[in-house]
C-alpha cells in the first residue's frame, strides 16, 4: 500500500479517535491494507501523539487466543501502544474513570505487568518473561470500537489503537526472582470473577490468555522480535496480557469490581463516571 495511502487512513482513525466519530469503511476493505500496512498507522499515530506531548508507556496485547490465530490467518498476537493518558494507577484499588468522546464501550479484565529491561527476544519463556518484569497487578481495560457492530479484522484492530480507551491498573505485586516459580504456576491457574453493580457477569482464568498470561508476555516479546528485528524496547514499559474474559458491555455508572482467585492480588474496583 502506498505512503499517502496509510497516511490518510492514519489520518481518519487519528481523527475518530479524537472525536468518537464511526469509520464506515473497514481499513482492512481496502486493497494492500494487511497487518504490515496495519503497524505503518500504528506507528504514525503514535508519532503524532508524542508530537502532542503524550508519551507511550507500554502496549496492550490483542488476539491472545490461539483458537482464532488459524481463522483470522494470525502467527501470533498482535499489539498496540497505550499513553501516559490513558493508563491510570488506582488509589486504594479502587479508581473513576471518565472517558470523553465514547462510542460503544466494553469492559476487560487483564494482568497487567511493568517491564524492568527489554522484553524483546526470540526465546523467551513464561520463565523468562517474567525475568525481565518488576511487577504485576490485575487490570481493567476499557475499549471502545470505531466500526459498527463491533466487526473487524485484526488489521484493523492493530490500527485503530487496538481499541484501546483506558487501563487502570491495581496493586503492584513485586516480581522477585524467588518467586517466579511459584507465579508461573498461580498465573496459569488463577480464577477471575468480574462484577457488574454487585452481580457475578462471568468468570474467567488465566488460562484463557494463551495458557497463561506469563506465557502471553513470552509470546509477545517474541512477535515483536520477529516484526520489529532492530528495535527494542528500552524497558520500563507497561504490558496488558490479553482479557481474561469476554468483552462487556459498559456505560457511564457502572460500578465494576475484578477478584482475583490463586493469586496474591488484592480485588480492584472501577466506576466509569
Amino acid at each position: 500500500m502506498a505512503t499517502a495511502d496509510i497516511e490518510a487512513i492514519a489520518h481518519e482513525l487519528m481523527t475518530a479517535y479524537a472525536t468518537g466519530k464511526m469509520i464506515s469503511q473497514l481499513p482492512s476493505s481496502r486493497p494492500g491494507f494487511d497487518l504490515h500496512a496495519a503497524y505503518q498507522v500504528e506507528a504514525m499515530l503514535k508519532n503524532w501523539r508524542e508530537s502532542a506531548g503524550h508519551r507511550a508507556v507500554g502496549c496492550k496485547v490483542g488476539y491472545a487466543n490461539k483458537a482464532l490465530w488459524r481463522i483470522l490467518k494470525l502467527e501470533t498476537v498482535v499489539w498496540a501502544h497505550m499513553y501516559d493518558d490513558t493508563v491510570h494507577q488506582s488509589t486504594d484499588n479502587s479508581a473513576q474513570l471518565s472517558l470523553t468522546h465514547a462510542r460503544s464501550l466494553k469492559i476487560e479484565p487483564e494482568i497487567v505487568f511493568g517491564m524492568k529491561k527489554a522484553l524483546t527476544s526470540p526465546g523467551l519463556d513464561a520463565a523468562s518473561a517474567l525475568a525481565t518484569s518488576e511487577w504485576l497487578a490485575v487490570g481493567l481495560e476499557i475499549i471502545d470500537c470505531p466500526f459498527p457492530g463491533w466487526q473487524f479484522q485484526p488489521s484493523d484492530f492493530v490500527a485503530s489503537f487496538g481499541l484501546h480507551a483506558g487501563l487502570v491498573i491495581g496493586a503492584r505485586v513485586s516480581l522477585e526472582s524467588a518467586k517466579i516459580p511459584r507465579f508461573i504456576d498461580e498465573l496459569a491457574s488463577c480464577k477471575i470473577r468480574i462484577l457488574r453493580n454487585g452481580e457475578l457477569v462471568e468468570e474467567g482464568s488465566g488460562k484463557n490468555a494463551l495458557r497463561s498470561p506469563a506465557l502471553c508476555l513470552a509470546e509477545l516479546g517474541k512477535a515483536i522480535a520477529k516484526r520489529y528485528p532492530d528495535e527494542l524496547w528500552k524497558g520500563r514499559e507497561i504490558v496488558s496480557t490479553g482479557t481474561l474474559t469476554a468483552g462487556h458491555r459498559t456505560e457511564p455508572g457502572d460500578h465494576w469490581k475484578v477478584e482475583v482467585e490463586g493469586l496474591a492480588l488484592p480485588p480492584l474496583k472501577l466506576e466509569l463516571a
